[in-house]
């Protein structure tokens, strides 16, 4: 019986919204939907900033990085949960699970940094305008992106060895929509401290790190916003940054509670909606929240608009 307990696992069995069977179709299309209006929504922005010579600037260049990393951090989770609703579970090898967790890492990371890169930017813009040009060349946004990539790719090794170097015996069904680490570690047969210590560590330097980044550059864009006598000049300065302040505030809120809000006290249920909103939801909203409160975006989406219609 002790060595039956102690068969190692093989694959895992993901069986999350699988207890409502009626509910499978409706789910479907529901993430159907959603999927599509990302896509969509994150390659038309890609598009827009790339047709448009007006939006050939850093931020809508970071823009255009987020959009990508958008796309390809809901690729890695929302078709494999749409599968998990029709086919009632979805059984994933050892190897492809561990691959997706590692790229859904990757890209989640970039995702913080570049939301990180974008406050700076911001602040350069409000606080530094006349060394903006100098400070945010090309040369340096591409070395700032580089450096997201880079970053986000050792955030993603490190935390995808220390996952995958736990023991997994036992019951292999995941109550969730993707190989991620609070899971991973309530299937685990092992010590898992040092695993349980990587986890601590990634949510304290990244995440909280990036959210300083963002959270000093906008205290000093506050400052300099508040220095502004006329009522014209302060809306126009902070409707620049109004777009990012949402977008921040959706995402690392989201990671807050996921990460960072005692995760063994939280019903498996809690995690699967938390999980949907940042995976699916979010990227989703993104390309609207920067298209909606943007009038340089929208200048550019109707002069398309027009150029498709004279055609």
């Amino acid at each position: 019986m002790a060595e039956a307990n102690l068969t190692l696992v093989t694959e895992f069995l993901l069986i999350a919204f699988t207890e409502f069977p009626e509910r499978g179709p409706p789910l479907f299309l529901l993430f159907l939907s959603i999927y599509l209006l990302t896509l969509m929504g994150n390659l038309g922005m890609i598009m827009l900033i790339r047709m448009d010579r007006r939006l050939h600037t850093p931020m809508y260049f970071l823009l255009s990085h987020l959009s990508f990393t958008d796309i390809c951090y809901s690729s890695t989770t929302v078709p494999q949960m749409m599968a998990v609703l029709l086919g009632h579970g979805v059984a994933l090898s050892y190897t492809r699970c561990a691959a997706q967790f590692f790229l859904f890492t990757f890209f989640g990371s970039i995702d913080c940094y570049l939301l990180a890169l974008m406050a700076y930017d911001r602040y350069v813009a409000v606080c530094r305008p006349l060394l903006y040009v100098n400070v945010m060349t090309q040369k340096a946004c591409l070395g700032f992106v580089a450096g997201a990539y880079v970053a986000g790719l050792f955030s993603a090794l490190v935390r995808t060895v220390s996952a995958f170097t736990l023991s997994f015996c036992g019951n292999n069904e995941i109550d969730f929509i993707f190989c991620d680490l609070p899971p991973l570690l309530k299937l685990s047969c092992g010590d898992s401290y040092t695993q349980e210590v990587v986890i601590v560590v990634f949510a304290v330097f990244v995440i909280p790190a990036c959210i300083v980044v963002i959270l000093v550059s906008y205290l000093f864009i506050i400052m300099a916003i508040v220095r502004i006598r006329s009522a014209g000049g302060w809306a126009k300065t902070f409707s620049t940054c109004a777009s990012h302040i949402t977008a921040v505030s959706l995402f690392f809120g989201t990671l807050i509670f996921m990460y960072l809000g005692g995760n063994s006290s939280r019903s498996s249920e809690k995690d699967r909606v938390l999980s949907v909103f940042y995976t699916t939801v979010i990227p989703m909203l993104n390309p609207f929240i920067y298209s909606l409160r943007n009038k340089e975006v929208k200048e550019a989406a109707r002069k398309i608009l027009s150029r498709v219609k004279l055609l």
